[in-house]
């Protein structure tokens, strides 16, 4: 072989080596959009046509839409959970603003144990809360008189069910939102000596604003599209989510049960928009010179919040308090004395201990595949250089499913996978649809939460490695995956917890041996297990918490050996 003919091979297979990394960021990148389309845009357009067909599959333009706007019962859901929503909004969003505030901008005692308290609601399913309602403030509730003649089953049962569990996310953005501010506007304010008052309304207010409409946007599409809450406790009183329930299930009419989801889609997507734009909007409140507002004691103002954050906590003590004590007693009221009886699930409608194991299964299963394709994913996206157009659409892709009620994906999994043109209606009844449902419902989340970690990565990782001819791989399990460790292990527990307590999603896919713990937690509240339905919800919102600090031990063990570097 001559000198001249060997950097020639060596250059063809450099060449070849480019080439070959490129096909396959290609294919990964068109992997990322066929899960997309067929998690996603396929089953929500197949949806759209069911909602355009007769019983026999005929195409009947908007007569199924003008049935239903005819209907005043049906209607009258529409405007039950706007008002319902709003509501909760008015509450969650005020409340959680004033515990908010007394974190970040006072010295009140015990801030750490008040916000591990308010992580609970988030760790159970949104049936539990409206279970212990019904022992709180049922007809044979402990504390019945504090409602007098108003009923625990309708609009104010939902309200306080829905306030409960929705605070800790809205506490969450607050915080983050009242976190950021600059010390030096509040010396300017107190130099003039401003009011405290005035000083909240033209420095405070005015920093938190878009916080302020983005957590009462998150707010209003989470009380609007729950499920679990207003179907325990919803009574006569009609919403969307349960509408839908009850087209599909109680009257097998999947037709109205599409047009019903059409409709409480628009809302969400609505919000959604919203909230998008309203994120474009903030801009930075810290800039480099800013000084971080450090809180100065003050003692009556501090234990004014105190008092509040410790009542906040001592409710939500209360309503887990209930579910616990419920499902450790006999028969409430009549026999007070404590047993396990209630945690066998013998004989009963809910599958017990079985479908808690197949719970673990499904929330590993999204936990482990999810956290590897989402943030995999999101690198591609965010790291690499090219195919743009397709990066883009990917991107667009993963933001779609938050403006997506876990009811309508539901629903529109039916009518995609369950057709039998589909080949991939073998996946109907199975484990698999239910862990694909789950990931794609809660994607968008943990894709921002990756691109937010990558984006505090210095891009010349990348350039180094394609400089050093290093596989675009090894520089991603090597470097990315290892500096990028916390944000890995926050999505996938976040997966796990979300699997485990979801009910909306996947009411409508189990099988006859795939029915999870919180279906189950539905079915034997409907059956009237009361006690072995808060068990159940126990059992979740247990498991969740061992989760939890799991992923605090694991967290602390990896970072201590793989990210010492941050501690040089």
């Amino acid at each position: 072989m001559s000198t001249t003919s060997f950097p020639m091979a060596r250059l063809a297979d450099w060449r070849y080596k480019i080439n070959a990394e490129i096909l396959l960021k290609l294919l990964f990148l068109l992997a990322a959009l066929a899960l997309m389309l067929i998690g996603l845009v396929l089953p929500l357009y197949t949806m759209l046509l069911k909602s355009l067909q007769n019983g026999s599959g005929e195409f009947i333009g908007l007569v199924n839409y003008r049935y239903y706007f005819s209907t005043p019962a049906l209607v009258n859901s529409i405007l039950n959970s706007f008002f319902i929503a709003f509501v909760t909004m008015l509450l969650v969003v005020s409340l959680a603003f004033m515990c908010a505030y007394g974190i970040t901008r006072t010295c009140m005692p015990g801030k750490k144990l008040f916000r591990m308290l308010t992580l609970l609601p988030i760790l159970a399913p949104s049936l539990l809360p409206a279970i212990s309602l019904v022992y709180i403030f049922g007809t044979q509730g402990y504390m019945k008189s504090l409602l007098g003649d108003t009923s625990i089953y309708g609009p104010v049962g939902i309200v306080i069910g829905m306030c409960f569990w929705i605070f800790p996310h809205a506490l969450m953005i607050l915080i983050t939102a009242l976190s950021n501010s600059d010390a030096r506007l509040y010396e300017a304010a107190k130099v003039m000596k401003t009011s405290t008052f005035r000083t909240f309304m033209t420095v405070t207010l005015p920093g938190v604003r878009y916080g302020l409409m983005s957590c009462a946007f998150v707010v209003f599409t989470l009380a609007i599209t729950d499920f679990g809450v207003p179907k325990v406790i919803g009574g006569q009183f009609s919403l969307l989510a349960t509408d839908i329930y009850k087209q599909v299930v109680g009257q097998q009419n999947f037709q109205m049960g599409a047009v019903v989801s059409v409709i409480l889609l628009l809302p969400a997507v609505f919000t959604f928009i919203a909230d998008r734009w309203v994120q474009r909007k903030q801009t930075a409140q810290l800039s480099s010179r800013a000084v971080p507002y450090q809180p100065e004691p003050s003692p009556m103002r501090d234990w004014l919040f105190a008092l509040l954050c410790y009542a906040v906590a001592a409710v939500i003590v209360l309503v887990i308090g209930t579910a616990v004590y419920a499902s450790l007693i006999h028969f409430w009221p009549y026999n007070l004395n404590f047993t396990l009886n209630h945690y066998s699930f013998d004989g009963l409608g809910g599958s017990g201990w079985e479908s808690w194991f197949n719970s673990l299964k499904m929330a590993g299963s999204v936990a482990l595949i999810g956290t590897l394709v989402i943030f995999t994913t999101a690198w591609l996206v965010e790291k690499s250089k090219e195919f743009p157009l397709l990066r883009q659409t990917v991107h667009l892709f993963a933001i779609l499913p938050m403006a997506v009620p876990g009811m309508v994906l539901g629903l529109a999994y039916i009518f995609f996978f369950n057709h039998p043109n589909n080949p991939l209606n073998v996946l109907y009844g199975t484990l698999a649809i239910m862990i694909l449902n789950t990931l794609i419902h809660f994607y968008t989340v943990c894709h921002l939460t990756s691109m937010t970690a990558l984006k505090q990565l210095d891009p010349e990782f990348e350039s180094v490695g394609s400089s050093l001819k290093v596989p675009f791989w090894r520089t991603y399990t090597r470097v990315t995956l290892p500096v990028s460790l916390p944000a890995v292990l926050d999505i996938s527990v976040y997966l796990f917890v979300n699997a485990m307590t979801t009910v909306s999603a996947v009411v409508f896919l189990y099988g006859p041996d795939t029915r999870l713990a919180a279906v189950s937690v539905l079915h034997l509240d409907e059956a009237g297990y009361f006690a072995s339905a808060a068990a159940m919800a126990v059992l979740i919102l247990l498991t969740s918490v061992a989760v939890k600090i799991l992923h605090a031990l694991v967290t602390h063990l990896l970072l201590k050996k793989a990210q010492v570097w941050r501690h040089r």
